[in-house]
């Protein structure tokens, strides 16, 4: 099976660490249970506790897209930007090997 494989990282700005924190853990239980999410781990750095990284894989394309339509993450997405200190960084991998 060809998964699709993301990984997101966020970057809070200095002071909302802790929010940041509770609104990406807040999408954990509710994205796990998506139809084609295979898992959706989050992650935060050893030595930075204002980095955070979303490792996740989904058995399509489509099933990302209707996941990041979904009104739970579409409300994250309006908060963002009093959260973190950039744009979140997205990229998109294949398992090649």
């Amino acid at each position: 099976m060809n998964t699709l494989t993301v990984v997101a990282t966020f970057k809070a700005q200095p002071g909302k660490e802790a929010l940041l924190r509770q609104e990406l853990l807040a999408l954990v239980p509710t994205t796990r249970q998506e139809p084609g999410c295979i898992n959706y781990d989050l992650h935060q750095a050893t030595d930075n506790s204002g980095q955070f990284l979303f490792h996740e894989n989904w058995t399509s394309k489509q099933h990302l897209d209707d996941h990041l339509a979904r009104p739970h993450l579409q409300a994250l997405l309006a908060k963002l930007p009093e959260l973190v200190a950039e744009p979140p960084q997205i990229t998109l991998w294949e398992k090649i090997g």
